[in-house]
Order: structure tokens, then sequence, then C-alpha cells
């Protein structure tokens, strides 16, 4: 069949449309190498530059120009001819301006009006009914509810109309329409599953297909293939079918295959690869390909030659009432077109580049994913680079896949899109279809959605609607027309850097395209000039003028400098604005940051004078002065330049201008020359301005000496030694131009003496750095070495400072490896008096490392060190000393030198250890040092006791005891002592061990008096003093716990106890009246002055004091008592209560009750405390022999007894509660394994597993099997033969393993090591006994079982068992019970203690007796 016309043509422009894009692909992405013209565009690269795209679908096909709304190409929402609502059009516009600053309107959105008119008649006149399918190619096909299919042209006149009403009536609304590539045929799938082709030439039925799928479901998608015999249908069912169509004899007929059954997975749309024609011979179109996508998972399948699931891949995560989607394009990637599949479902959208590898296999490759915030319900490629998506809202938004950019969003709420709901629920056939896809259904709209050729229509229930991409010129164009210049600029450079998105219409090479663009952007410059002449508001506030060009003129200059075409810049546009006052201001001021960034270096004369006049006029002389530093001079009138620079200060651009303009570089210091020098030498007090000029002065000729440019930039290289030398003449100058008689020689550098002596000498000291070879520069270097000298030295006119400096300055260079300057030996001895002065205070130390520098390079060679040594101790330049005792190896006057030095006293215990430490120095040498540092050790104690310490213990281990009886403070030797005596890693000497005993004994009397808060720590990490000397020390201080610790120590704890225990005794005194003479204490604390409050106070703290005491007694006690006997105990014990009940009776006063409350619960804590040892009948007997408790009422001991009991009645209940789990638990787990050893074993075959026969053997004989729990069976002879009995008693209680199981022998062969194998290993063994009688008697069977030992097996068994418990044991919250604090038993008084960390102490701890836990079977 032959193409039509337009077909061709629609072929053609698919084409063309495919080429066009090549040059729009992203290198970075699919890794093209650069080429200049790729030989495929030679074609398109002959067209005119300007030239719209050849072929738009919508211009000469499908749209018909007179047809189109006159505002729908300026519009960037959807059926703005049809919408009057205000608030849409309020929507739009703000879209615009959201989108049009970065990518302005990429589709152009048309309603079809000849094809919306034709579908809105048809319903009205032929009852057609709404449309529910489109489909796009050559034609536009749209189905109807009542079954028809109208057929327009590319002119929107209908051509056909096929099917009829009563066709309708049977088969149902069309679900579904396909047009094959040629448009030639039609497709149109039905609600009640019929199929029909149609003859597109002559609108002839030429199928009606309507057994290809399972009947009572509907059609939801047919397709064409690129075969045009092979097409595909998928209906509700969620089927895929193939659909071959054969001609024989005149006789059509179609034959169905199943691709994929609904069953396993309903598949929702599906997809075939269509190429394009000028792709026809590409590999992989042999292979026929089809994506599906299911409500779970895309397959990629290839229908030829055979059928093949190439590949599958999971959405991942989706909302269930997601629609799937998929898109197939070719896209170029590296030379080559592949085909890339789009797919989602929900928000993320995937892509796989499906390639022909070499051996005839498809490669699908995944590519980077897209994530958006919306639900798709539409996919569509619009071209290689742009998606057109539309999402559940009904928003629809264009995206650049490369940069994943949103470039536009667009509503299509009034388009009214048809939904494909009906036919996903088969409502025309019952509903019979699945949950699932009736809810994926809610929002699929398959078939009012159809791309074809860089178009994609959209159907709505009244009316169709197209998208298509704008081409540049238009995307431009749009916010032209909504004077949204700035905007325009800003899209136009973007194609202009080949930076844009979705970039239509441009052809041909980048110089190419960059030329075309920028003849548009120098038309819209000019439309924006005259624009904003034209919107100036002519009367009010100047501000508002300027405000108005300050939005608008900086952007024409910044787009003229970025098309760097300063012409138009300064030329036409310049001559528009300047007939403005106000527009020619902000365009000369907009200037100053292209100047100053270098981007503008050059105006025109006419410019700059006009921006010389108007900064000049307004007072603007820093952006002046800024600007003309940075710009091209020579087209100025220089001297008016200069004069304007002179009078207003501005002395960088006044040497700019002489240095670029006249390439003079003198001048500039004269004429700075003149205003500082006079009052110089009069001596007169600078002005600021004049100080400014001096600085600027000696920062010029810095930059002139070292080569640079003032004030910025580089001094041309031909121009530098030229330069060097006429500044260093002119500064060597005997007299300057206008000679007067007070002037003496050589002013300038007199001038620059008495401004500022150090910068200047700092100014030539950097000149000199870079002095290397050059003769010239070393002659000027030395000339003005010596004028310097000649002009300063016996000068009244300088201070010692100024003369200072320069002696300074010249030891400095002396001091230079590679010196060349001469000075004379008068003068240098000078130089050297100066440097030692000690009556110059000024710079002390630069002086001092000045001369160290001249001494280090040799440069004092001919001078007398003894005398140099003498001026230096004058001068107290500790390192010149230094330096001079080293040479001569004085080395231990150098530790006087560090010990002066107050800088660098730290450093002499480094100095002492590295020269008594290292070699090269002989033991005289080292002598003496060692007896200089043992004169001065008490400084050195003094200075640092632990780096003394340090020093003493590795080098004067012998001298420890002489040392620290030469040490006259106690506090000092302490000091000492303590870093000492500090443990440190490295060697103990030999002397320091001889001495320890004695050393720590010393230390323990120090502690005792100037730190006793460290003496406990002390004594009990030291183990090296003597115990009964350090015993007297602190009996000696009354340091009760050290002496009780040293006496348990030593053995004695009762001795210990004893001392203790006195201290408690006397901290009980200070509570009771008593203590503090009798009388009453308010009496007595009005006598001593006390308020009420101070004596609380007083009182808490002696509690506090007795509470201390206490507890370390009660620790000791403790400690004791492991290790003796009752009576023993009792003597230690009884002692303490009684000391603790006795002051109780003796309290009176005010405070009495709370001082008796707070004893009697120390008391009982002691009573807590003893229970562990003590037998509480005896504990009790002593109580009630108490004077406080013996007598009296029942109820004062009443708190003791009941909480003895409650202690006792807690134990009892908590004894029984832990019997009563640990019987319940013994229990549960013996009758569970009871149970799995009784339970009856089912065997995994009849066979022996060791001889392979039946286990019945022969009828006549008796056979004993064994059955393990792994299921195994064998014959007791078998296994006997294989040795896997483990008992040998009597053939019943033998122990038996599996042989597969547990022997190395076993079908599985190796020793199994895996503990974790304990399921093949029987808990007990059923032995069957089966005996067979002769013929007619009954066999019987009988069970005996062996009795159940713990052999290894059997053991591994039981910890598998134990291993079933879900959580850890109900036990583990008594576990504490067997851990508590030594051989301690719960407490008697107060048993639950909150905030002692166990859950035992928690407030609502509760005993439960729960059930067991459960067993994993």
């Amino acid at each position: 069949m032959s193409e039509s016309p337009d077909a061709h043509s629609l072929v053609s422009a698919s084409s063309q449309l495919n080429l066009m894009e090549i040059d729009a692909i992203d290198d970075k992405e699919f890794d093209i190498p650069q080429v200049d013209t790729p030989p495929t565009l030679e074609s398109i690269l002959n067209e005119p530059e300007d030239e719209e795209e050849p072929f738009v679908l919508e211009d000469t096909c499908l749209m018909n120009t007179e047809n189109i709304d006159a505002h729908s190409c300026e519009t960037s929402s959807l059926a703005s001819s049809d919408s009057g609502d205000p608030a849409h059009l309020k929507r739009k516009k703000r879209t615009v301006e959201m989108n049009a600053t970065v990518h302005g309107s990429v589709l152009r959105h048309s309603l079809l009006k000849g094809i919306s008119a034709q579908i809105v008649s048809a319903a009205d006149k032929v009852d057609a009914g709404l449309p529910t399918a489109i489909t796009v190619s050559g034609v536009i096909a749209v189905g109807t509810s009542h079954g028809l299919a109208l057929v327009f042209d590319v002119n929107q006149a209908l051509r056909l109309c096929l099917g009829t009403t009563t066709t309708g009536a049977e088969f149902g609304a069309v679900s579904a329409l396909s047009i094959n590539h040629d448009c030639s045929r039609l497709l149109c799938g039905f609600a009640k599953g019929q199929i029909t082709m149609w003859d597109l030439a002559n609108g002839k039925l030429l199928r009606t297909i309507t057994d290809a799928h399972p009947p009572g479901t509907a059609i939801l998608h047919v397709k064409f293939t690129d075969d045009p015999t092979l097409a595909v249908c998928n209906d509700s069912g969620g089927s895929v079918f193939e659909l071959a169509f054969r001609r024989v004899m005149g006789m059509r007929s179609c034959d169905s295959r199943c691709l994929f059954s609904g069953s396993k997975g309903e598949v929702c749309c599906i997809e075939p690869l269509h190429t394009p024609p000028d792709l026809r011979d590409h590999p992989i179109t042999p292979y026929s390909l089809l994506a599906m996508g299911s409500l779970t998972k895309i397959l990629v399948i290839g229908l030829k030659p055979s059928l093949k699931v190439w590949m599958t891949f999971p959405y991942g995560k989706s909302d269930p009432s997601s629609v799937p989607q998929l898109a197939w394009q070719f896209v170029p990637v590296q030379k080559l077109f592949n085909p890339i599949l789009a797919f989602c479902r929900g928000d993320t959208v995937h892509f796989l580049l499906v390639k022909k590898e070499e051996m005839g296999t498809i490669h699908v490759i995944k590519q980077r994913q897209l994530h958006l915030n919306c639900d798709i319900i539409s996919l569509s490629w619009i071209n290689s680079r742009t998606l057109v998506l539309v999402d559940s809202h009904e928003k629809l938004q264009v995206v650049d896949r490369p940069s994943q950019e949103v470039l536009e969003t667009l509503d299509l709420d009034q388009v009214q899109l048809v939904y494909n709901s009906r036919h996903f629920k088969s409502l025309a056939t019952g509903g019979n279809v699945s949950q699932a896809l009736a809810l994926v259904g809610e929002k699929a709209c398959y078939q009012s959605v159809s791309s074809y050729a860089g178009q994609i229509v959209y159907l709505g229930t009244k009316s169709a609607h197209i998208m298509t991409l704008r081409n540049w010129r238009e995307r431009v164009d749009c916010l032209l027309k909504q004077e949204h210049f700035v905007e325009a600029l800003s899209l136009a450079w973007s194609f202009h850097e080949g930076t844009a998105r979705a970039v239509l219409g441009l052809f041909g090479d980048p110089a190419k395209r960059k030329g075309v663009v920028a003849d548009k952007m120098v038309e819209i410059l000019f439309q924006f000039a005259e624009r904003s002449l034209k919107k100036c508001p002519e009367h009010g506030k100047i501000q508002v003028m300027e405000q108005h060009f300050q939005d608008v003129v900086p952007v024409m200059v910044d787009y003229c400098l970025l098309l760097q075409r300063t012409d138009l810049l300064f030329n036409q546009l310049y001559s528009c604005l300047a007939d403005n006052v106000v527009s020619k201001g902000v365009f000369l001021e907009s200037l100053e940051s292209y100047i100053v960034t270098e981007r503008l270096g050059h105006l025109t004369t006419p410019v700059m004078k006009d921006l010389l006049a108007h900064y000049h006029g307004n007072g603007m002389m820093d952006s002046l002065e800024s600007c003309i530093v940075h710009l091209d001079v020579t087209s100025l009138d220089m001297q008016q330049v200069v004069q304007m620079c002179w009078d207003n200060q501005l002395y960088d651009a006044m040497i700019y201008v002489f240095n670029r303009g006249m390439n003079d570089y003198t001048t500039p210091l004269e004429k700075l020359f003149e205003e500082i020098g006079p009052p110089l030498r009069e001596g007169r007090t600078l002005t600021d301005e004049q100080v400014v000029m001096g600085n600027k002065l000696l920062v010029y000729i810095s930059c002139c000496l070292a080569g640079r440019a003032y004030p910025l930039g580089d001094i041309p290289e031909d121009l530098v030694p030229q330069v060097k030398n006429k500044v260093f003449e002119f500064l060597i100058r005997l007299h300057s131009a206008d000679l007067c008689e007070e002037e003496e020689v050589f002013p300038f550098i007199r001038t620059l003496l008495h401004f500022d002596t150090r910068e200047f000498l700092n100014v030539l000291a950097l000149t000199f750095e870079d002095f290397k070879n050059d003769k010239q520069a070393l002659e000027y270097q030395q000339r003005i070495v010596d004028i310097l000298l000649k002009v300063m030295v016996d000068n009244p006119d300088f201070t010692p400072s100024q003369v200072g400096g320069l002696f300074t300055f010249l030891a400095r260079q002396l001091a230079k490896p590679d010196n060349t300057l001469f000075v004379n030996r008068k003068l240098f001895d000078q130089v050297l008096e100066f440097l030692c002065s000690p009556d110059d205070d000024s710079r002390h130390t630069e002086r001092q490392q000045v001369l160290l520098e001249l001494l280090q390079v040799g440069g004092v060679v001919q001078f007398d060190e003894g005398r140099l040594l003498a001026l230096a101790e004058k001068a107290e330049f500790y390192q010149i000393c230094e330096f001079l005792y080293e040479k001569k190896h004085l080395y231990d006057k150098i530790i006087d030198c560090y010990l002066r030095d107050t800088l660098r006293k730290e450093e002499i215990f480094s100095y002492i250890h590295n020269l008594l430490s290292m070699p090269g120095y002989n033991s005289e040498e080292k002598k003496t040092v060692w007896d200089k540092t043992l004169q001065h050790i008490q400084e050195l104690v003094t200075l640092d006791p632990s780096k003394s310490a340090d020093l003493v213990a590795c080098h004067f281990p012998e001298e420890v005891g002489p040392i620290i009886s030469q040490l006259e403070d106690e506090q000092l030797v302490f000091q000492f002592l303590s870093c000492l005596l500090e443990p440190r890693e490295g060697h103990h000497p030999g002397a320091v061990l001889t001495l320890e005993a004695d050393l720590h004994q010393l230390q323990v009397g120090l502690l005792c008096r100037f730190a006793p808060q460290k003496l406990q720590t002390f004594l009990q990490t030291s183990q090296l003093y003597r115990l009964e000397e350090a015993i007297k020390i602190t009996e000696q201080y009354h340091h009760s716990e050290a002496t009780a610790y040293l006496l348990e120590r030593k053995g004695d704890a009762h001795g210990a106890f004893t001392v203790l225990l006195k201290k408690l005794e006397e901290s009980l005194t200070l509570l009771t009246p008593e203590s503090q003479g009798g009388g009453g204490g308010a009496d007595r604390r009005k006598e001593e002055g006390q308020t009420e409050g101070e004596a609380e106070e007083k009182g808490e703290s002696s509690l506090e004091r007795v509470e201390d005491s206490l507890n370390d007694i009660i620790a000791l006690c403790h400690r004791s008592s492991q290790n003796l006997n009752q009576q023993q105990r009792e003597v230690l014990w009884f002692p303490l209560l009684e000391a603790m009940m006795a002051p109780q009776k003796l309290l009176s006063g005010p405070n009495a009750k709370h001082t008796s409350e707070a004893l009697k619960e120390l008391t009982m804590k002691v009573l807590n405390s003893m229970s562990s040892f003590i037998p509480l009948p005896a504990i009790i007997q002593r109580i009630l022999q108490d004077p406080v408790y013996g007598k009296g009422k029942l109820a004062e001991i009443q708190g003791l007894i009941l909480g003895m009991l409650e202690t006792f009645n807690y134990e009892q209940t908590l004894l029984e509660t832990t019997t009563s789990l640990l019987n319940h638990d013994l229990h549960w787990s013996l009758s569970h394994l009871h149970a799995a050893v009784t339970r009856g074993l089912h065997p995994r075959q009849d066979y022996c597993n060791i001889c392979l026969q039946q286990y019945k053997r022969r009828q006549d004989s008796l056979e004993q099997i064994v059955i393990f729990s792994c299921g195994h069976l064998y014959h007791c002879q078998c296994l006997q033969s294989k040795d896997c009995g483990s008992g040998l008693t009597s053939e019943c209680l033998r122990g038996w393993s599996c042989y597969k199981c547990s022997s190395n022998h076993g079908g599985r062969g190796g020793v199994t090591t895996d503990q974790g194998r304990g399921r093949s290993t029987s808990l007990a063994q059923t032995r069957v006994t089966s005996v067979h009688r002769e013929t007619g008697a009954e066999a019987h069977g009988r069970k005996m079982f062996a009795e159940t030992t713990l052999d290894p097996q059997q053991a591994e068994s039981w910890d598998r068992l134990h291993c079933l418990y879900r959580g850890p044991s109900r036990l583990a919250i008594l576990s504490e019970l067997a851990h508590c604090h030594g051989n301690e038993k719960a407490g008697l008084v107060n048993p639950i203690q909150p905030g002692t960390g166990s859950i035992l102490h928690c407030e609502n701890f509760q005993l439960k007796l729960s059930p067991p836990p459960m067993v994993e079977e």
C-alpha cells in the first residue's frame, strides 16, 4: 500500500526532528566526544540561520492556523481562550513570572478547535457519545462511548466516521485505539472485549476479532508493533496477547497467543518499541521489544525471533493506587541511537538503557532515576531530553531528564481529562476484575494521552488539546510580549551559552548559533532601551526616576559586556540614554563596578569625559579614583586629569596617570616631596593629608623598586630596570630641582628618614632582597648605604633611636651570607657599640637577634671577643653570651646565662639534660656542668620542682640526700619530694632505691603537715615506708584514719578499731551538752554570740563527721570479721554498738529530737551491718540490756524489733518464692524432656540408611530397627557393624548415634564438628521389635524404651532444649541473691532502700509467679 502524502510528510518530519535533537544531547551524561559537525546534520546546516524548524505538526498538519485561538501562543497554562475566570488569569500570570526567570514558557498549549467542535457535534447529531480514547499518527483518531471512531486529517477535517451506534450497542465503548506506522490501518478495542481493524484509506471494516482473549474482559490497550502483521492487546483480566494477522487466499484471519497471564499479576499497560523511520535498520528492531507494566514490576520481552523475557524490574514501595507508566524513546548515546525505557509507579521515574551486545543478547543498563513530589498518572517523551508528566492533581510538568529540572508547570484542570476507570473496572462486562486493578483504574488515563513527533495530544470530555515545545525565538518573544525584558535577556543568554533546556530551532555549529542569538539579544536591548525611556515617569521624585533606570540600565550594560559589544554600549545605547539626565547618570555610575573588576578597560573619549565630569560634579571622588586606576587613560587630556586629581587629593590616580599615560615615574615623586619636604625640614608637625601623602610615597617607591605598578598590577618587564634606575637616581640626587639656600645635601633621603626612618629602611631592606647579580643595583645599594651613614651618623637631627634603627638595618645586611656591602672598621665598631648599648631599652630583642645573626655568619671576626662579651653581659644579651661561651667551651657559665635570662629560664632543664646525656662533650666539661647544677639546685627547684625532680632522678640520684638537706624551705622540700617519688616511666636509679624507705618516711611526715588529704592515697600506693615509723608519725600528727590503715596493714585489727572508735567517740561527744561545758543550749549560744541558724549548721556538720567516722569503722569491722571467730567479732561490734547508743541518753535542748533521730538511724545502720556476723538473739539481748532501751516502755524498742521481724518476713518470703520458682521450672523442664523422649518418631523412608534395604527384609526373621529423631532409620545389626553404639552394658540400654549425621563414614562425609547439629542425635532411642509369625498369625509390635542417660549427645540435646527459651530465665531477677556483697545477708532494718541500683531495692518491686516461658517447637 502506498503512503499517503500526509503520512509521507509526517515520516519526514519525525526523521528531521530526531536529527535536530542531536545537538541538544548532554555530552557529559552520555560521554560523547567533541565533534565539530555530525555528518547527519548536513541537510539542516544548509538551511538559513534564522529559519524556524522546517516541520511542526501543529503548524502544517494538525492545526489549521485559522482555528487557533489568538491568545494561545502567549499562554503558559491551558485553554485560556475558553477561560473567563479572573482567578485563572492571575494564576496563569504568576506561573509565567515564576518560571520565566529561568526557562520561560517552554510548552505551547493550543486547543484543537476543529476536532473539539466535531466531537461535540458528533455527540449531538449522530449520538456518538462522549470521547473515550485518542491516538495520533499521520491522522488523529478519536473513539467514543457509543462505539464510533472519528478520523481527522491534518487540517482537523473529519475524514471518516467508522462504526455505527448499533455496533456500539453490541461492543460497548471504544476503549483503545492504535494506528500502524504507515497510517493505513486502525485497530479499535472495545469495552466488551471485541477488536476491529479498519482500512483508513476507504473506511472499510477488515476484521472483527472476538476470540483473541478470554470473554468478559474489556480491552485496555491495543497496540500495533513495527511489524504491520503483529499487534498486542491487554485486557482487564491483566493478560497480554499477541495478535498475528494473516491473509491467505483472500481470507483474513487473526491468531492469538498469550504472552502474559493475569493470574501471575495483572498487567496495566503495554508499550511496544517503535523505531523511527530513519532507524529502521537499528540492530534492536528485529527483536520487536515489548514493555509491560504490572502492579508489582515491569517486564521487557522480545516477540521475535522467539518469545523471550529479557528483563524484569520491580517498582519498589509505591502507593497501591498509583498508575504504572511506560514510555520508549531513542536517544543518541556515544554516536549511536539506543532506546531508553522510562517507567514509573508513583513519584519516581526510572530509566533503562537497552542495548544489543555483539553476542546477540539484549543488555539493560539502569540510568539515574528522577524523583518528583507527586503521583504521576501520565508519562510521555516530547524529545530525547524532555519528558512531560501529569500528576494526580492534573498538573502538567515539563522535566529535563539530564539535569532533572522542572522547566514548567501547567494546570490541566480545564482540559477535563478523560479517565479510563470504567474499562479498568470492566463495568460493561459485569465488573469482574480484581480490587487492585480497579483501584489503579481510578487514575488511569492511558487512552487520553497520545504523543507523536514531538507533540502530545490530550483528550478532554468535550475538547482536544495539543502541547508542543516552543522554539527558542518563540520562548523569547513570549516574554517580550509580556514586557519581561530582563527575563527575556536571561533566557536568550542561556541559549547563547548553551545552558538552556528543551531548546528547539537552533541549528548549525556553536559559533553560528551564538551569532543568531546575539543578534536577537541586540534587538531586545534596543527594545528594552526604548521601552525604559517611554515608561519613565515624567513627574515625581527624582529617586523614583533613579530607581526606574537602576532596574534597567545595569542590565543593558551587563549584557552588552557579556556579548562583547562595547560599540553598541557606547554608541547606540548611550546615545539613546544620554538625552535623559537621570538615565545618563545611572549609566555612568553603573560602569564603575565593571571597570573595577576589569571587565571594562577602555572607554570612548566622549564617555570618558562625561564620566569624569559626572563623578567630579557629584563629589564621587573615591569612585572616580577607583575607575581611573583601572582604565586606559591614553585618550584623556593628561594635564586636565592630573590637575583635577591633585586638586581633589586623588594621589593614586595622579600617579597612575603619570605612569601609564606619560610613562613618567619620577614626576609624582617630585610633586609629593614638594608637599612633605618643607614642613619636615622646618620641624613642623605634618597634617593628616601630608601623612597620607608620605605613606603613599613610601609605598610607591617600594613598588617601583620591586618592579610592581602602583597601585596595582606590574610594570612591563622591559621597563623594570629603567624604572628602578630612575627611582634610585632620583633618591640619591645631591639637590632637588628647585634648589634653595637652606637645602642640605641628599634632600630626598633626608625627607624620608625624617618622615619615618624605620619604614624607609624596611623599604630598602625589601628592595635589597631582590638584588642578586644586578651589578648596577649593587652599586646603588652601596651608594645608598654610604649616604645613609653620612646623613645620619653624628647628626643631631636624628634621635638615637633612629640611628639605632640604621645600625640594626646595616647589621642585618652585613649578616647576610651573600653580603656585598662594605662598612669601615670605625663605623662597624659604632654599630656594635650601639647594638650592645645598655642605656637604650627599645627593641632589645631585635638588637640582640641582629647581633646574633652577625656572629653566626662570621661578621665580627676582627672584633675583640672579650670586649664583645663584656658589652653583651652589660647589655644583658644572654644569647650572645651563650654563643661566645660555647665557642670557648665554658658550658658552666651558660647555666648562669639561662638563669639570668627571664625569657629562657625554663629552657635550662633541657640544656642541662642534653649536655649531660649527649655524646660530644668530655668528662671534664660534663663535670663542670654537674657541679654548677648542684650549686644552683635551690634556684632550679624553686623555678620548677617537677623538672628539677626529673633532672635529679636522671643525673643526680646519689645526691638526693645532700640536695634535700640543701633546700631550706620545707614547703619546697615537700614539692620536690612529691615530684621525685611520683611513678615515672623508665628506670629507677639504684641510689634512689637505697634511700627509698627514708624518702618515703620523710614524705609521710611532710604530707601530714602540708597535704593531709593526700596522705591516705600515698600510704595505699606506696609500699616502701617502714610501718612502725609511719605509725608513729601519723600518731604524732593525730591522723586517725591513716593510723588505723597502717595498724590494719600491720595486722593489728583491734588496734585500728580502737583508734577509729576513739575518733568516733570524740565526734559523738561534740553532740552532747557536756562537750560544751554544761548549761542550757540557748544560754551557751547567747554567751558565745551564736545565732540559732549557726548552731543548727554546726550540729549538721557534727553529724556528718559522726557519719563519716561510722562508715570508716563499719568498713573496718566488715573486713576484719571475715577472719575472726564469734567471740572476736563480738569484741569488735558490741563496743561500736554501745558507743552509738550511749550518747543518746545525754541529749537535751531544742535540737535534741533531730539529733536523736539521726543517731537512732545510724544505730540501725550498725545493727543492719552487724546482723551478718552476730546472731540475732545476742543483738536483741544487748539492746535490751542497754539503759536507753532496757528501761521504759516497749514503744522505745518497737522500731528495732519490728525492723528485725520485717527483715525476717522478707527473707522468708524471698526464700519460699525462689524455691517455688526453681521447683516449678524444674518440673516444667523435666516434663517437656520426658515428652520429647517418649514422643513417637516418624522415619523419612522405609529402608535402612546403611544397607539401603527394606526394614522388613525377610518375613520369617525377627528384625530390630532403630529410628532417630532426625528421621533416619537403621537395622540394629547394621549399626552394630558400623560401631555406632556408645553403651556396652546391655542390649536394651545401649546408646546409639545416627550413622549419617554423626559418623565421619556417613553419606555426608567428613568429621562433623558443628555443635548445632543436635537434631541428628536422638534424645532417646526407640527400638521396635517386629515379630512376624507364620501365615495367619497376627504380627504385633512391641516398643522398648531405653533408659535415658546423659551421654555427650544427650547432653547436647539437653542444651538445645534449654536454648529454646525465649528471653532470659525468670531467675535472672533473683540472681543478685547469689552475688551479695561479701557474705552479707539481707539487712535487718529497712531492707528496701531506694537508690542502691538493685532491682530488689525498687519501690515497685514485686515477686510474681508468672507461667513458664513459651518454648519454640
